[in-house]
Parts: C-alpha cells; sequence; structure tokens
C-alpha cells in the first residue's frame, strides 16, 4: 500500500476513530479501488448498507471505485423481481461501475453444503469480473474485499495480482469460529479445511480490518508474530441524519395492531446466532408488555412455532429501508441477544442504529466484549450475560417498569453515538489505510 495507518483505528471502549489516524497530506492523485463485497445497495443486508455507504463516502472525498456485487438477493435467499434473468450486469455510476452477479443462492438456509458452493460458484465469477474491473488488468491501489463468505479472500488476493494491487481484507464476522460456537458446523473435516483457508485468506491479505478488539484478537493469533500488526480495527458506523429519536406511537403500530402498552423490540436478522428464546421467556414473564420480533431469517418458523400460546408475542415481517426509523420508534426498550461464545467474534451492527435512535438496549452478549464495552461507555442500556433468561428478564423488566421506560438511556446513547461512529469517520480511516492520506 501506499501507506498505512499511523497507529490502529481505535474500536475498543469508545468504538470510535482514533484520532490518531494520520490525516494530513493527501494524496492528490484519485485512489483507483475494486470492491468485492456479497451485498450492495439496493440489497437490504446490514452488510451491503455498511459497504455501499463507506463506497459512496470514499467517492465523496473524489476516489475511484469499481464494486463487484450480487444481485439483491438477501431478504428472501432468492433474487429479488425485476433482477433476474442475467447472470451479470454492469453499469457506470459517477464514482465508477457497479458489476452485479448471479449469488447462486440455494433455497434452504439451513443447507450449508449447498449455500458453501453458492458462496464458491459466486467468489469465482467475482473473480473474473473483479479483473476486469476498471479495466482487464490494470493497476489499481487497492482491493477491499468483505468477509462473509470467507471465500472472497482469496477472491481478492487473485483480483489483487491481477491489478498488481493489495488487499485490504474486511471482516464482518470471524468465520468458521462463528458457526462452530452455533454448533452450524461440527464435521471435523469442513471445520479444518475452513480454517485453512481463513488462514491462508489473511496471511494473504495486505491488511485485515475488523470490528473491535475483539475480533482484532481473535485475527492476531492466527497470524505470525510479525504480521499482527498488519490487522486494523474499524468499527462500523451509522447514519444519525438518517436515524433519528422518534414518537414511539409510529404508523407501524397501528399497522401491527399495537396499543400505547410498552413494547420491547428485536428487529434483525432471526436467525440460529440469536438467543430469541430469551425473548419468549421474558414475554411469559411479563404479560403486559408486548414483544415484537421484527424480521425474517432461518430461524423464525421454529421461533413462531415456540411463540405460540404466548399472547403478548407479536411478529413483523422485514420492513424496506425507508421504514428503518419508524419500526426502531416503534420499540420502547430494543434487546439484542447473542449466543454464549460469539461476541469475541461478531459485534451486532444494528446496536449501533438503536442507539442512534434513542432507544434503550438490553444486550444478553458475552462479558468484557464490544457491545457491553459501548452500552459502558454510552450509558444507553444494560448489558446482561448471555443464555441466562433470569438476568434477560429482569434487566428488560426494570426498563419497561420505569415512567420513562428507560428514555434517558437512549438519550445518552443517542449522544454517545453521534460522536463516535460518523460514516465519514469510518471512509476516511479506509482512505488512509490504503494509502490517501
Amino acid at each position: 500500500m501506499k501507506g498505512d495507518v499511523k497507529g490502529d483505528v481505535d474500536g475498543d471502549v469508545d468504538g470510535g476513530v482514533d484520532g490518531d489516524v494520520e490525516t494530513s497530506g493527501r494524496s492528490s492523485i484519485p485512489l483507483k479501488i475494486v470492491v468485492l463485497c456479497p451485498h450492495f445497495d439496493p440489497d437490504t443486508a446490514p452488510t451491503g448498507r455498511v459497504m455501499s455507504r463507506i463506497v459512496h463516502e470514499l467517492a465523496a472525498l473524489g476516489h475511484e471505485l469499481h464494486v463487484v456485487t450480487a444481485l439483491p438477493w438477501y431478504r428472501t435467499h432468492s433474487i429479488e423481481p425485476g433482477w433476474g434473468g442475467r447472470v451479470v450486469r454492469t453499469e457506470r455510476v459517477d464514482f465508477g461501475s457497479i458489476t452485479r452477479l448471479h449469488p447462486f443462492p440455494g433455497g434452504d438456509r439451513r443447507n450449508l453444503l449447498r449455500r458453501a458452493a453458492g458462496f464458491g460458484a459466486f467468489s469465482a465469477l467475482a473473480g473474473l469480473m473483479g479483473l476486469r474491473a476498471g479495466g482487464w488488468f490494470r493497476r489499481a491501489d487497492a482491493v477491499l474485499a468483505m468477509s462473509p463468505p470467507l471465500t472472497l479472500g482469496l477472491t481478492g488476493w487473485a483480483v489483487g495480482l491481477g491489478h498488481r494491487a493489495p488487499l485490504v481484507f474486511n471482516i464482518q464476522d470471524v468465520f468458521p469460529d462463528a458457526a462452530i460456537e452455533t454448533g452450524a458446523i461440527t464435521d471435523r473435516r469442513i471445520i479444518g479445511v475452513a480454517a485453512w483457508l481463513e488462514r491462508l485468506s489473511y496471511r494473504r491479505s495486505s491488511a485485515v480490518t475488523v470490528l473491535s478488539e475483539d475480533l482484532a484478537a481473535n485475527v492476531r493469533a492466527k497470524l505470525p508474530t510479525g504480521r499482527r500488526g498488519d490487522v486494523h480495527v474499524i468499527p462500523n458506523f451509522v447514519d444519525t441524519e438518517q436515524l433519528r429519536p422518534a414518537d414511539r406511537m409510529t404508523t407501524y403500530r397501528t399497522q401491527l395492531g399495537i396499543g400505547s402498552e410498552p413494547v420491547v423490540l428485536y428487529a434483525g436478522n432471526v436467525g440460529f446466532s440469536q438467543s430469541l428464546e430469551l425473548v419468549l421467556a421474558a414475554a411469559r414473564a411479563l404479560p403486559d408488555v408486548t414483544f415484537l420480533i421484527n424480521g425474517e431469517g432461518a430461524a423464525r418458523s421454529t421461533l413462531e412455532h415456540d411463540a405460540a400460546g404466548i399472547p403478548n408475542v407479536r411478529f413483523g415481517d422485514f420492513q424496506p429501508a425507508e421504514r428503518l426509523n419508524e419500526v426502531l420508534a416503534t420499540g420502547d426498550v430494543h434487546v439484542v441477544p447473542l449466543r454464549r461464545g460469539l461476541g469475541r467474534v461478531s459485534v451486532p451492527s444494528k446496536t449501533y442504529s438503536i442507539l442512534a435512535a434513542g432507544r434503550p438496549v438490553v444486550a444478553a452478549i458475552d462479558p468484557g466484549t464490544e457491545v457491553p464495552r459501548m452500552l459502558t461507555a454510552s450509558g444507553g442500556g444494560i448489558a446482561v450475560p448471555p443464555d441466562d433468561p433470569v438476568a434477560f428478564t429482569a434487566a428488560v423488566g426494570e426498563l419497561v417498569g420505569r415512567d420513562d421506560l428507560g428514555a434517558p438511556l437512549g438519550a445518552a446513547g443517542r449522544a454517545w453515538v453521534e460522536s463516535a461512529a460518523s460514516p465519514a469517520a469510518v471512509a476516511a480511516a479506509y482512505e488512509a489505510l490504503i494509502g490517501g492520506r
């Protein structure tokens, strides 16, 4: 790379961008960056929103970017209507180009072998199109690849060789560790292959970026001692202009038939890494409170079955991005439950959005990890141990039992996130890492 970050980007208690990032002496020549990611606007995946905003922020700084991504498919695990019919679509945009590829999705999200085959096929096609991005084999300043899927690591390395550019590997979740912790992968042979691919991808990267110090420690332990300085903490961000505190009596409440009673909300992917049975336990103990689980995912049908007979548990479907602020405002208290062991390999980005919406958080996550540190620093909520229904129910009950429903905590969280996690600061960190400053 042309240069490096002067020190890491700080991701511990303040969760923001460290003031030690070198910001003087911007290059007069715009950078050319090839971006490989599984989701991008208008796809609805949280990681897609993250990478889309990073790209647009870098473009606003004058850089040229060529994005290689999938056709929109996240919501239903199939290509969205209006996007089918072509395996590859390329469009010119103001900042460069966007190439969208068939994601080869499988119908069953639990079929890991089928999903792995789909990721592999997508990654191979992304490699070919990545070599074409910005002109066949023309020099670039960097390739920025996102994981998951882990397979994009070696794809990014190969694309980097073709463009004579270093690979910056962005890790959103540490794989296979997260899958092992949830029991999604138990076959030792698959674990061995995945762990080998993980280590190889890290070693082929010029820099690895992660969301927290927990994830950084995990990745550094898998690198030779001399390479551990190549791991940098750059947190995700939240758009505090788009997400703002709003009145709790939303149109969405009316749409779902919810009244003025306190609402405890889980909004996000309804998957097996979230301990959503904690929500059911709290609902049984707090019958005068409505518990809303809003989103879709592989675990939703099981959760709906388990919730049968609990009258104060409601389910809401995925909502378009323009309603996100309204959905968040619908909840008086938000919950972020993550299974034991996952707090050190995953940082739920929804926490930033909840704080931006000015709502208090109850997080059931491994102590000493990023989200509990974030809540301590901001005063924006309560953290309890994971998979503990008694502690979780007590924390939720404490907030919904207050006359103000924990509003001062929400206000504190909002103030903190405004100063700690802006999109511009995150984009500047990537610019500095790649060499634009």
